[in-house]
């Protein structure tokens, strides 16, 4: 084999790799039965802080979805708190997907960022034990950058789940999408929920 053609094959190699990366089976969801229950857990983004009445990105998901989704979302909550509620939730909700978006008021408190990364970790383990599905949402920094922390990428890379790590940021950045400088109002909360919804379709949980 000449340099040319083994530099070829190694290319091609690399090429197919990252294709795998990029198409991961681990990261396809199930596909939700029309009767699934879908729980959004989290704090105040999910419990819909800034947005009127029907607003809320569980509310709008629901209605993009047709399926019922759970509003589980407690404002102030970090995620020790969120974790210790978890399996409460689980219980009685028996959801077949988790959407979680949590650790935004642990980055305001400047709580430790490798224990909000361990707490995420431990929430998607718990709902996987359980049969659970789960999509992570990442939370950006509450700075100018707006950038997720890493923990976030980390947390869906080794657990191998769906990661939206785009949708907050962008929606954040833009004054008319937001209440304050932390919470989307309605209109934003509805660009979330589509990110959502598109997310849900292209790993396969919904048709």
């Amino acid at each position: 084999m000449t340099t040319v053609s083994l530099i070829k094959t190694i290319l091609a190699a690399a090429l197919c790799g990252l294709a795998l990366i990029a198409c991961s089976p681990a990261e396809k969801l199930p596909l939700l039965a029309q009767d699934a229950v879908i729980l959004a857990y989290g704090d105040s983004i999910t419990f819909g802080t800034g947005a009127g009445p029907g607003e809320s990105y569980p509310e709008q998901l629901g209605r993009l979805t047709g399926r019922r989704v759970v509003n589980a979302g407690v404002p102030g909550e970090v995620t020790a708190a969120g974790l210790a509620r978890l399996p409460e939730v689980l219980e009685r909700e028996q959801p077949a997907l988790m959407i979680l978006c949590h650790g935004g008021n642990d980055l305001l408190g400047r709580l430790d960022q490798k224990q909000a990364g361990g707490n995420l970790a431990a929430m998607v383990r718990l709902a996987r034990e359980r049969g659970v599905a789960v999509v992570l949402v990442a939370v950006p920094a509450p700075d100018m950058s707006l950038s997720p922390p890493a923990f976030y990428a980390d947390v869906a890379r080794e657990a191998g789940i769906p990661l939206e790590a785009k949708a907050l940021p962008r929606i954040l950045g833009k004054g008319s999408l937001k209440a304050d400088y932390i919470h989307p109002n309605g209109a934003g909360y509805r660009q979330l929920a589509e990110a959502l919804a598109a997310l849900l379709k292209k790993r396969g949980a919904l048709k």
